[in-house]
C-alpha cells in the first residue's frame, strides 16, 4: 500500500522529469562557457619619460600667466599616472602684488594635475605687500591646490616675519586672501627673524 503511494507520487512528477533534466543540462552548459576569471597583469613601476630642467606656465581665464612650476627633474610612472619632481618651485603670480614662491626638495603631482604634494624642506615665501610684511612658512609636507591658491599641512610648521617666530602643528594657507590659520599647539616668540 505504502509502495503504491510512493509510485503514484513519482508518476505524477514523471512529466516534469524532461524539463528538470533540460534545466540541469542548461546550467551545466552555462558553467562550461563562462569566461575564465581575468588575472590582472603585474604592471611594472617603470618611468616612461623624464624631463630635466622642467618649466611650465599655467594661464588664467584672461590668458595672463597664473603660476609657474619648475623643477630640476620631472619623471612620470604610467602604471599609477604619478608625476614626481626633484627640487620643485611653484610661483603664484598676481597682477597687483609680488609673487608667492613655494619650494621643496621633492614633490608629486596628482594624475589630473589639480594637486601638488611637496615634501622635505618645504618653504613658502610671501613678499611684503598690501600693508603686510614679508612672511615665510617652513614645514616638511605641504598639500597645494594651485587653482585655489590654497595650501595645507598637518605637520609641524614654523612661520616667521620681521618680528615673530611662530611654531604650530597644522596650517591652512590662503594665498589669495593672504591669511594663515595655524591649527594646533601654537607657540610664538617675539624676536627678529633671521635674515
Amino acid at each position: 500500500m505504502r509502495g503504491n503511494r510512493i509510485f503514484e507520487k513519482a508518476r505524477a512528477w514523471l512529466p516534469l522529469m524532461p524539463l528538470l533534466l533540460l534545466l540541469a543540462a542548461t546550467y551545466w552548459l552555462n558553467q562550461q562557457v563562462l569566461p575564465l576569471p581575468q588575472v590582472r597583469s603585474q604592471q611594472r613601476h617603470d618611468v616612461d619619460y623624464y624631463v630635466d630642467n622642467f618649466s611650465a606656465v599655467t594661464l588664467g581665464t584672461q590668458g595672463q600667466p597664473r603660476f609657474t612650476l619648475s623643477a630640476e627633474k620631472m619623471w612620470h610612472y604610467p602604471d599609477d599616472d604619478s608625476t614626481h619632481l626633484q627640487m620643485p618651485k611653484l610661483t603664484s603670480l598676481y597682477a597687483n602684488r609680488p609673487p608667492t614662491i613655494t619650494s621643496a626638495q621633492a614633490g608629486t603631482i596628482s594624475s589630473k594635475g589639480d594637486d601638488v604634494y611637496l615634501r622635505y624642506e618645504v618653504s613658502v615665501l610671501r613678499p611684503a605687500g598690501d600693508g603686510i610684511g614679508e612672511q615665510r612658512f617652513t614645514t616638511d609636507y605641504l598639500h597645494l591646490i594651485p587653482d585655489r591658491d590654497w595650501a595645507e599641512t598637518d605637520q609641524p610648521v614654523v612661520m616667521t616675519n620681521q618680528y615673530n617666530v611662530i611654531r604650530a602643528v597644522g596650517m591652512e594657507l590662503d594665498n589669495k586672501a593672504r591669511t594663515a590659520k595655524l591649527l594646533s599647539r601654537v607657540r610664538a616668540t617675539h624676536e627678529p627673524a633671521p635674515r
